[in-house]
């Protein structure tokens, strides 16, 4: 049986109205009375990732700003952690600044903006960067604006930087069928840093054998779980590319995929 099943957020565990069904719910809560723990694995930062992961009623473990962070909200203990460069955040600070689009950290603590956004949970820059860096580690950086276009010509400027890598992006960055959203985004965080990253440091406290784990997921930062869990499976809403990386397919995230999969392992129908 498998010890440990990563699970990430948006267009996987939550629907495209950003609902958890009850079903996934009861389902999850299966899965963890088995003795199974289920763990958030995303790019959101901690205090979403939190919220979301009581919500599910998953474990009390979660993985957050794709990999850089990994915590225990019971314990109120971090377990990894793999800051950015206080340069490199510097330098892409200047990149935002320079390009009037929005600037945001990912800290321990929670979001920190340049510019106000609709998260009332995020905290305004009220002081000079040097000194917020100098005191704060950053766990991800995002750049972030209406204009679709600008973030897109801006991509060149942080993918020529040499220590720091976009980990996640909208998906009409990447997929010229998708129309692009309200917002526009790049999340930037330590070349180190990916979601199998987070899972082998996880596993590494958990002591869990990382062969026993599975990982579910839907875009093209979910590739790294699946490099290296005994269990990879793709979201049938995922793009051909990802699902050519797992090696099973599940259902939509429309569809209740998570919990469909879920009940298979449960009942011994999916081995790595």
């Amino acid at each position: 049986m498998y010890k440990a099943i990563f699970i990430d957020i948006d267009g996987t565990l939550r629907n495209d109205d950003r609902e958890i069904t009850y079903k996934t719910k009861e389902t999850i809560k299966n899965v963890r009375e088995k003795g199974i723990l289920v763990i958030l694995c995303s790019g959101r930062p901690i205090i979403t990732t939190l919220k979301i992961s009581k919500e599910s009623c998953a474990s009390n473990y979660i993985i957050t700003s794709n990999g850089a962070y990994g915590y225990d909200y019971i314990e109120n203990k971090c377990i990894f952690k793999n800051p950015m460069r206080i340069e490199d955040c510097l330098e892409i600070y200047k990149i935002a600044k320079e390009n009037d689009v929005n600037f945001i950290m990912n800290t321990e603590m929670g979001r920190v903006v340049l510019k106000k956004t609709s998260n009332n949970s995020d905290k305004i820059l009220d002081e000079p960067i040097e000194e917020f860096l100098n005191k704060t580690e950053v766990m991800q950086c995002l750049i972030q604006d209406s204009s679709f276009e600008k973030i897109k010509s801006l991509r060149p400027l942080i993918e020529k930087m040499e220590n720091v890598e976009i980990k996640n992006q909208s998906k009409s960055l990447t997929n010229i069928n998708v129309k692009p959203r309200e917002t526009t985004y790049c999340d930037i965080a330590d070349i180190k840093t990916s979601k199998g990253y987070g899972i082998k440091k996880m596993c590494e406290s958990l002591k869990i054998d990382i062969k026993d784990t599975v990982s579910i997921g839907d875009d093209y930062n979910d590739i790294s779980m699946f490099n290296v869990t005994g269990l990879s499976v793709a979201m049938g809403n995922a793009n051909d590319d990802v699902k050519s990386k797992a090696k099973y397919i599940t259902k939509s995230n429309n569809d209740e995929g998570v919990a469909k999969v879920l009940e298979k392992i449960l009942k011994g129908e999916i081995v790595c």
